[in-house]
C-alpha cells in the first residue's frame, strides 16, 4: 500500500494524496517510515494568518484564483477549530472555496485541529510535506485564527500573511498579538470600509524599520478579498518574498522548530487524550480527586 501511494504522490495524483494525508493523520501504522521515504518537494509555503473575521477564506479563495490564472497547481490546507469532545471540524465545509473542489489545478483539506493550541493541526508539519511532494507550485496554509497562539504558523511557512479588518481596534493592541513578529506580510482586507486609509497609515508607521529596530520594511497591503481588489498586488508581494535569499539563520530556527514538534510528537506517542480521559473520569468517583497530583505520575513517574 505505501508503495502504490508513493509511486501516486510522486505521480501527482490527488487521490493517493488524499488518502495518504489520511493515513497519516490517523496515524496508520508504518506512516513514518512511509514520510522518511518521500522525494524533497520545492513549493513554498505560504501561511494566512490573523483573527476570525478578518475573511482569510475569502482571500484565500481570491489568492487561488489569481494563480489558477497563471496556469499554476496549487495546493490548499484549510485548518478549522474542532470540537473538543469529539475532535472533529466545526467548520469543515469550506463553502467559499467550493468552486474549485473538481478543479484539476487545485486541492484542497480541510483539517481538525484536534486541540493543537497553536491553532494548526497536530501533524500539519507531515501533510505539509506530503504537499510539497505531490508538485504543486504554491501551498496555502489557512489557520484558525486564534491570536496570540498563531506564531506556530512562523514555524511552518516560509511567507507568512498577516490579514487585519480596518476596524481591528487599536493598533497597538494589533500588534500586541504577536503578529508584528511573524507577518512578512500585512493584509488589510475589506480596505473598502470607512477608515481604512487611517489605519494602513497608522500601521505603516508602526512597521517602519525605525520603530522596531528591523532591516527591512513590511509590506502592508489594501485588499477587498470580495471583490477581488489588490490581489494581483498580494500575490506579486508574496512571490518576491519566496524569491529573495533570506537571512539562513531564520531558517535555521524555522527548521529547528519543525524537528522540535516532530521529536515531541514522537516523545508524547504513548499518550493520548482518550486514554487520560479514561483515568480521570474513573479517579473522580473519588470525590478528593487531585489534576496536579494526577499530572505528577505523568511527569514524575
Amino acid at each position: 500500500m505505501w508503495q502504490q501511494l508513493l509511486t501516486g504522490i510522486q505521480e501527482q495524483d490527488q487521490r493517493a494524496l488524499a488518502r495518504s494525508i489520511s493515513c497519516v493523520e490517523n496515524e496508520v501504522p508504518g506512516f513514518e517510515s512511509f514520510l522518511s521515504q518521500l522525494p524533497v518537494g520545492h513549493a513554498a509555503v505560504t501561511g494566512i494568518t490573523g483573527p476570525p473575521g478578518a475573511g482569510k477564506s475569502t482571500l484565500v479563495d481570491a489568492l487561488i484564483a489569481e494563480w489558477v490564472s497563471k496556469h499554476k497547481k496549487v495546493g490548499v490546507l484549510c485548518v478549522d477549530p474542532s470540537s473538543p469532545f469529539n475532535l472533529g471540524a466545526v467548520l469543515g465545509d469550506r463553502i467559499r472555496m467550493s468552486e474549485w473542489y473538481n478543479h484539476p489545478n487545485v486541492f484542497i483539506r480541510s483539517l481538525a485541529t484536534r486541540g493543537a493550541l497553536g491553532g494548526l493541526h497536530p501533524h500539519i508539519i507531515d501533510i505539509t510535506a506530503l504537499m510539497q511532494a505531490a508538485g504543486f507550485d504554491h501551498i496555502i496554509v489557512e489557520t484558525v485564527g486564534v491570536g496570540q497562539s498563531e506564531i506556530e504558523i512562523a514555524g511552518l511557512a516560509d511567507t507568512t500573511v498577516v490579514v487585519v479588518v480596518p476596524e481591528a481596534g487599536d493598533e497597538v493592541q494589533t500588534m500586541k498579538a504577536g503578529l508584528m513578529e511573524i507577518a512578512d506580510i500585512f493584509v488589510v482586507n475589506k480596505s473598502d470600509r470607512p477608515e481604512a486609509d487611517l489605519f494602513v497609515k497608522n500601521l505603516r508607521m508602526m512597521l517602519a524599520p525605525a520603530f522596531h529596530h528591523s532591516t527591512t520594511e513590511i509590506p502592508v497591503i489594501k485588499t477587498v478579498a470580495t471583490a477581488k481588489t489588490g490581489l494581483p498586488e498580494l500575490a506579486n508581494a508574496i512571490e518576491q518574498h519566496q524569491a529573495e535569499e533570506h537571512h539562513s539563520d531564520r531558517k535555521d530556527w524555522l527548521l529547528t522548530e519543525r524537528a522540535w514538534k516532530l521529536i515531541q510528537q514522537k516523545r508524547m506517542k504513548d499518550l493520548n487524550k482518550q486514554m487520560l480521559k479514561e483515568k480521570i473520569a474513573s479517579l473522580r468517583k473519588d470525590k478528593e480527586f487531585n489534576l496536579f497530583g494526577f499530572v505528577q505520575t505523568y511527569i514524575n513517574p
